[in-house]
């Protein structure tokens, strides 16, 4: 999850880019894209980032620009004081022997003076890398942080504005404009909400009822040319960023207009305008996608390349089997037997929604096997079943799959968060027995690429509607 730290920007490259450090100190550090860093910015300045942090090292997602020091920062306001001035005294203290020994009463027989050793002492060192020592205690293999890639700017979010509502309001009479402002905010169904909530305290009031029947007919003429409104200004606003603008944005514009009735020329043409931009922004975004991906296996950002490949553009997007073969290689050579159970914990968790999680198949289980791995593995076994046969974990044919996890803002603990998961998982289902390590059976031949690699339906991220 990000977090806001302090860095400081050490260099310019030719390229464009910016070196940068934590402020004080050497870690972490890492390069940043010149379209992050604010305008104004110089080197040696320091400025607040948000950065992410994950197994495959830091980047940073924003950078705010420094704030300006004010004439009167760094000065002192003298008060003044209702107190009468009182000059303040010292007394020295006089030299003389220290009498700490004597306080704590004289040394016993037998006992060293500081800073000497016994006969028979070791020095530190020797004694680190004895058997009482640190050095019985097994090293973790020495993992080198893969370079930083650039990061894409975000896709901007339409802010409609309401000039053809305005327009249209403008041209109604007086009393007609309330119905169609409850009809902008709630269609029909608000007007008949409105109506029946005013008739009640009309009754409590002893009043005569308002009758509905002629304020719906009215909202329902009125529907049909506040909705084509609405849109022209959503459509308007899509126009000025048409080629940053979100997906989610111009399909639901492209989506909307099928249902417009009753509109002109103009109208048309901007339906049209829109229906072209969403297949140029498709396409678009799917190449960068698949660069993207291929960027960050090259590098060997696996997990980001799983979590990219996880997330596609578009519903049913053909997967390159060229690609999937480099990420099932990059997935498969990070899964080694003696890499630890957190490691591949995080690879499965990204591996198992990507469109290559029927391909990921280490030659062998890792040497230790945590409790945490198993439930993992059990888990994640409806999307993952050759690599639970690997473990010796059964299966439930009936078991629904899993979800991606969704981590809470200000989660900086994914891994504390996939345990937690695992505990509230099913753990009734049967399982083989735990394996102590690699099996003796042959390893497993290489894992064949498809022709066509279609990402599931299932695999779209909620926030992204399908067509």
């Amino acid at each position: 999850m990000s977090r806001r730290i302090e860095i400081e920007l050490t260099s310019k490259r030719e390229d464009g880019t910016w070196t940068w450090r934590a402020a004080g100190a050497l870690q972490p550090k890492g390069v940043v894209a010149d379209s992050v860093v604010p305008s104004g910015t110089a080197v040696k300045d320091v400025v607040r980032a948000e950065v992410e942090s994950d197994l495959d090292g830091t980047r940073v997602l924003s950078i705010t620009a420094p704030k300006q020091k004010s004439a009167r920062e760094g000065l002192l306001e003298i008060l003044p004081s209702e107190k009468p001035f009182e000059a303040v005294t010292q007394q020295l203290r006089k030299k003389g022997p220290r009498d700490g020994d004597k306080r704590r009463g004289p040394r016993r027989d037998g006992d060293k003076p500081r800073g000497e050793r016994r006969d028979g002492d070791k020095p530190r060192g020797e004694r680190r890398e004895g058997s009482e020592g640190r050095g019985d205690r097994p090293r973790r293999p020495f993992f080198e942080t893969p370079p930083e890639l650039p990061q894409r700017p975000k896709p901007k979010r339409i802010k409609p504005r309401r000039v053809n509502v305005d327009a249209v309001l403008a041209e109604l009479p007086e009393a007609q404009r309330a119905i169609a402002e409850k009809v902008l905010l709630g269609g029909v169904p608000a007007v008949r909400a409105a109506v029946e909530e005013q008739n009640k305290k009309a009754v409590a009031e002893g009043r005569e009822k308002i009758p509905a029947d002629g304020l719906v007919v009215i909202a329902e003429q009125l529907l049909p040319r506040l909705r084509v409104a609405e849109w022209r200004d959503r459509a308007s606003s899509a126009e000025t960023i048409i080629e940053d603008i979100d997906l989610r944005d111009l399909r639901s514009i492209v989506v909307s207009a099928d249902q417009l009735v009753a509109i002109d020329e103009a109208t048309r043409a901007l339906v049209a305008k829109m229906k072209q931009a969403l297949v140029v922004r498709q396409e678009t975004e799917i190449r960068n996608w698949f660069e993207d991906i291929a960027s960050a296996t090259k590098v060997g950002r696996v997990v980001r390349a799983l979590r990219l490949s996880s997330q596609p553009p578009k519903a049913g997007v053909p997967f390159p089997p060229a690609l999937a073969t480099e990420l099932v290689d990059a997935t498969v050579a990070g899964m080694t037997a003696d890499a630890p159970s957190e490691r591949w914990i995080t690879l499965l968790e990204a591996a198992a929604f990507s469109p290559v999680h029927g391909k990921i198949l280490p030659p062998a289980v890792p040497t230790v096997v945590s409790e945490d791995l198993l439930k993992t593995i059990t888990r994640l076994g409806p999307l993952m079943p050759q690599l639970a046969a690997l473990f010796g974990v059964m299966v439930d044919p009936k078991a629904r799959p899993p979800r991606p996890l969704q981590q809470p803002r200000g989660d900086k603990n994914p891994k504390k968060r996939a345990a937690d998961v695992n505990k509230s998982a099913d753990a009734k289902a049967p399982r083989g027995p735990k394996p102590q390590g690699a099996p003796k059976a042959t390893p497993p031949a290489p894992v064949a690429v498809e022709e066509s690699t279609e990402v599931p339906a299932t695999e779209v991220p909620s926030d992204s509607p399908a067509e």
